[in-house]
């Protein structure tokens, strides 16, 4: 049975870990030719050994840094050359820099900025007359929770307004791409385990540690959870999805903090 991306191209950034290498995975066991890229090569190389062991198809590009224009262009254009086109975007890549307010500097904004909303501008900058000359494709964006509510516990102003950023470009771009058969949609993960994360959620003093308690679900997402709603964006089975996005929280962001046992 043909996978859900069979004879579909894929690229997807920041695939030497995390979300990214989970995605990567994934598409591949569903038929994808996966193009990934990373700024850390060890581990970007090791994604492309994994997908190779389990039978799937990828390539890989490192370092390549994502908010340098020409290394994303040339990225994205050399891989619609020796594939004949691309399909799929996944513009999962992004780092942000935490601190409140008062204390976070303009630099740390603009870092944060440039590391979570420019680079979604690039890579769909330069997709765009791929995805075009193809009759259309798939762009998935990375947004979060924290694009959607503000937080108590955890200081994010930066992040806050580069997710919202996100998830409002993601509907620009849908409005602009259906002309041309071009889908745009945005995953919103909540609290998600990944090695970037791992740190905080087992320290006992930091406020993230204890916020599975008050998720529906009871647990924190994996990296596996955002890639297969990432799938479902990425494939034709949603192709009559344009313009949404899909928050993947385990119910954290429906609900006030309190006893899920209680009632």
């Amino acid at each position: 049975m043909p996978g859900r991306l069979a004879e579909k191209v894929a690229l997807i950034s920041g695939t030497g870990g995390g979300m990214g290498r989970a995605a990567a995975e994934l598409f591949a066991r569903e038929g994808a030719t996966v193009v990934g890229c990373d700024l850390d090569e060890r581990s970007a190389l090791e994604t492309v050994e994994r997908v190779a062991a389990a039978g799937g198809a990828m390539t890989s590009s490192q370092p390549l840094d994502v908010t340098d224009e020409d290394a994303v262009r040339g990225w994205i254009d050399d891989a619609a050359v020796q594939h004949g086109g691309i399909d799929v975007l996944y513009n999962n890549a992004g780092i942000a820099r935490f601190d409140p307010l008062e204390d976070e500097s303009y630099e740390d904004w603009s870092f944060t900025l440039e590391h979570e909303l420019d680079i979604v501008f690039l890579g769909c900058k330069h997709a765009w007359p791929h995805l075009r000359a193809r009759g259309g494709g798939s762009v998935v964006n990375v947004g979060s929770t924290a694009g959607l509510t503000g937080s108590v516990s955890f200081n994010r102003v930066a992040h806050t307004a580069a997710k919202g950023g996100v998830i409002a470009v993601t509907r620009q771009l849908a409005a602009e791409g259906a002309r041309f058969g071009i889908r745009v949609n945005s995953v919103s993960p909540g609290l998600t385990e990944t090695p970037a994360t791992r740190e905080l959620l087992d320290d006992p003093q930091h406020p993230l540690s204890r916020i599975a308690a008050h998720i529906p679900l009871g647990r924190v997402g994996r990296a596996e959870d955002v890639a297969a709603c990432a799938l479902f964006l990425a494939c034709d089975e949603s192709s009559y999805v344009t313009g949404a996005n899909l928050v993947v929280d385990g119910g954290w962001s429906m609900v006030l903090p309190g006893d899920r046992n209680a009632g």
